[in-house]
C-alpha cells in the first residue's frame, strides 16, 4: 500500500475561497438574526413596562376603594409603595423612562419615548 504524498500535502486546509464563502454565510445570517433580537428586545421592554404600569393603575384604584378616596384624587408613591402598602417597591421601566402617578380615574404614564414600541397602557387595549 503505497500512499501518495503530494495529494496529501495538497489537501491539509480549506483555501481562501472556502473562509471566504463561510464567513459571507456568517455574514448573512448575523444580518438576519441582529435585526430580529432588537425587535424582540424592545417588545420585550415595552411588555415589562406596561405591566408595571398595569400594576400601578391597580394600586392607585385599590388605594382609592380603601381610601374612599373620589376619581380625581392623586395618591402619593408613599400611598402605593413599600412594605405594607400595595406594592412592595416602585416599578421602574426597563428602558431607563419614569413613571407619573396621575389621578385614579386617569392611566399612569412613563414617559420613554419609542414610536414604535410605546409605553402606553392604551397600546395594549
Amino acid at each position: 500500500m503505497s500512499l501518495n504524498l503530494k495529494s496529501l500535502k495538497s489537501r491539509r486546509g480549506f483555501t481562501l475561497i472556502e473562509i471566504m464563502i463561510v464567513v459571507l454565510i456568517i455574514g448573512i445570517l448575523l444580518a438576519i438574526a441582529v435585526p430580529n433580537f432588537v425587535k424582540a428586545r424592545e417588545s420585550s421592554r415595552q411588555k415589562a413596562c406596561v405591566s408595571n404600569l398595569k400594576q400601578i393603575q391597580s394600586a392607585s384604584e385599590q388605594w382609592a376603594m380603601d381610601k374612599k378616596q373620589a376619581g380625581s384624587a392623586v395618591p402619593t408613591d408613599n400611598d402605593l409603595f413599600g412594605p405594607g402598602n400595595y406594592v412592595v417597591r416602585k416599578p421602574t421601566c426597563p428602558a431607563g423612562g419614569t413613571y407619573t402617578i396621575p389621578a385614579v380615574d386617569t392611566d399612569p404614564t412613563c414617559n420613554y419615548s419609542n414610536a414604535s414600541y410605546p409605553h402606553t397602557i392604551a397600546s395594549f387595549n
